[in-house]
């Protein structure tokens, strides 16, 4: 147990997006059990300045170097490296969006440290080099996914071979009824418009595109060890049960809560312990009414098949998958590119550019630059 005179350091990368601010009122309401060591954020300086006000932490990092910043700040890139390793911390919050994270995960578990990792992007683009370097040096990768700690709380130890089969939920996005005609007209409006969760912009678009639920579906398979073929996908418009694990002799158990990431990020930070908190109301399932699922319509999200087609060939496919989606979602949030013309592009990056080697860091960085590239010069028609 952490007491108030011996708490646990924590770094938390991505400070002041939707995640770290969700991770930011978990800590406040913990400050007995965590200090907040070290902060970083991309490019808001003004918001990372009022965080230093209120946490006076020892270190503060920002990403983009193009931007003003106080001398004493770290800067650039490594400035996340130099967070997730400070000798203060032992847990670090990923909450980085985008291939950026990758860097930072493998220092912190090469330092032996926790990595609560809602950086979707680090194991889908290196899932063998992360999971070999939380063995090896000794740190330990705990999912903050809302459908991964999910997971995580349901097998609650319980070994590989008693495992029949993991069941990720998908809200459905805006777009669940919507048809496939519809759906490739949608407008930048449409597609961050999601029904159940506050996120940001770019996985609000992957919530819509179901890219997201690929990019669980390949960290599930990291994670948890299980294959492909025993990980599926249901819809659940309600967004209270997060997963579902399926056992060797039928029994399923399935994790609920009321839709706030509030929920696995505290247990990602205290686990495998549990520890009282009153940030997160109660569920009611009287005031919840029914719960629903539906199949996924793949003709109209073809997003979802092309990554797990991404991850099924592995090597440097799903760090291909990840770049293209990345900047395709980039072109489209700044109109120029259609709904439709991401999971073209994405699908031209994989045809051109999937069978690239991925052994090596470098090798699925090299990967990461082409994909990227080739959305830049794809018509996406």
């Amino acid at each position: 147990m952490v007491t108030s005179a011996h708490r646990m350091g924590v770094a938390l990368l991505g400070a002041t997006g939707s995640i770290g601010t969700s991770a930011l009122r978990v800590l406040e309401r913990q400050r007995d059990r965590f200090a907040a060591v070290a902060l970083t954020a991309n490019g808001n300086q003004q918001a990372l300045a009022q965080l230093e006000d209120i946490w006076s932490p020892a270190y503060l990092g920002l990403v983009q170097e193009d931007v003003e910043a106080p001398a004493h700040w770290g800067r650039g890139p490594t400035s996340l490296v130099a967070a997730a390793t400070h000798p203060d911390v032992q847990v670090v919050i990923n909450a980085v969006v985008g291939a950026a994270g990758l860097d930072a995960t493998l220092a912190a578990l090469r330092a032996g440290k926790r990595v609560a990792l809602a950086n979707k992007e680090t194991l889908v683009m290196a899932g063998h080099l992360v999971t070999k370097a939380a063995t090896q040096f000794g740190g330990a990768l705990v999912p903050v996914d809302s459908e991964h700690s999910a997971i995580l709380q349901c097998l609650a130890g319980r070994r590989p071979d008693e495992v029949r089969r993991l069941v990720l939920t998908a809200s459905g996005g805006p777009f669940r009824s919507w048809s496939a005609e519809r759906i490739a007209e949608a407008t930048v409006a449409d597609a961050l418009k999601h029904p159940t969760w506050q996120m940001g912009s770019k996985i609000t678009i992957d919530s819509a595109t179901l890219a997201n639920k690929a990019l669980e579906v390949i960290e599930a398979h990291h994670l948890f060890g299980v294959p492909y073929d025993r990980i599926d996908v249901v819809v659940h418009p309600q967004s209270i049960i997060h997963s579902f694990v399926e056992f060797v002799d039928g029994s399923v158990l399935a994790q609920m809560g009321v839709p706030s990431m509030e929920l696995p990020i505290l247990y990602a930070l205290t686990w495998p312990e549990r520890v009282p908190d009153s940030g997160v109301p109660s569920y009611d399932p009287v005031a919840q009414g029914a719960l629903t699922f539906e199949a996924v319509r793949h003709d109209a999200f073809p997003m979802l098949q092309l990554g797990i087609e991404a991850g099924r060939l592995g090597g440097a496919a799903p760090a291909v998958y990840n770049a293209a989606n990345e900047a395709a979602v980039a072109r489209f949030l700044d109109g120029r590119l259609r709904f439709a013309g991401i999971a073209r592009c994405v699908a031209s990056a994989l045809e051109t550019l999937a069978d690239r080697p991925g052994h090596t860091l470098d090798e699925l960085q090299a990967a990461d630059q082409a994909a990227r590239l080739h959305v830049q010069d794809h018509p996406g028609e």
